[in-house]
């Protein structure tokens, strides 16, 4: 019994501070995580509130390649009879 009562003394006063402290880190590395998330999240959404435009500006530029691609058609049709 008195073996007993000397493992529970080692397990009190060894062990547990040691799995305490080691908790401590872990929950401590689970918050550094959390608040880089929030971060994260936060600029998602920042970015996110700047791609509106994107789709109007894609359209636009999809008019100005079909407008350029109509003149060096011409373009080169044009020089194509001057050198042929």
């Amino acid at each position: 019994m008195v073996l007993w009562w000397i493992g529970n003394a080692v397990l009190l006063f060894a062990v547990l501070p040691v799995v305490i402290a080691l908790l401590n880190r872990v929950l401590a590395a689970v918050e550094r995580i959390r608040a880089a998330a929030d971060d994260i999240l936060v600029g998602g959404v920042r970015l996110a509130g700047q791609l509106e435009p994107v789709p109007e500006a894609l359209a636009r530029t999809d008019r100005t390649i079909g407008e350029v691609a109509v003149g060096a058609t011409r373009y080169a049709g044009s020089v194509a009879k001057l050198l042929g």
